[in-house]
């Protein structure tokens, strides 16, 4: 008998939780419909960072974060504020960062809150006249976005270099 109920009620706690994940599924992708205009915006802000990357320019890439945003760089440097994101990414560019481009090969987008929305991207750098990714450039970085009285900027950037296991 005990066996016979612990069965009923395992049963009705996953057809409850497949309820819950097919009905959070679809308001989650009604909720992804009405995103465009915010998807346009990442999209526009990710162009920029990209931009000041070709420009070698700190304070361009750092424009794209709030004041008191973090950066956790590939090799582990923590960056906190806009102000030494500006003027570490300015030293990497000058002293570590030869002319590259990056290159975005996949992104996924959550929304934790109508206004915080946490980006994944896997993206790779690509050094002139190449056209394709360098092998040893391949990277997976978290951007937490933070929408403030109307605009969205980074909050929190982590970039993680891709190093396979041997």
């Amino acid at each position: 008998m005990r066996t016979t109920m612990r069965r009923i009620l395992a049963a009705g706690v996953v057809a409850l939780g497949l309820a819950t994940t097919l009905t959070a599924g679809a308001a989650a992708g009604q909720e992804q419909a009405g995103r465009v205009p915010d998807k346009v915006v990442f999209d526009r802000l990710l162009q920029q960072q990209a931009d000041a990357w070709t420009h070698e320019s700190g304070a361009e890439f750092a424009a794209t974060f709030h004041p008191d945003a973090d950066v956790v760089t590939f090799n582990g440097d923590h960056l906190s504020g806009r102000a030494e994101i500006a003027r570490e990414m300015q030293r990497y560019f000058d002293t570590y960062i030869e002319d590259t481009t990056f290159r975005t090969l996949s992104e996924q987008i959550r929304y934790l809150e109508p206004d915080v929305a946490v980006i994944v991207r896997t993206s790779c750098l690509i050094t002139a006249p190449a056209t394709t990714c360098r092998s040893d450039s391949l990277s997976i970085n978290t951007n937490v976005m933070h929408k403030v009285h109307g605009r969205w900027l980074q909050a929190s950037f982590q970039n993680t270099r891709v190093e396979p296991l041997p």
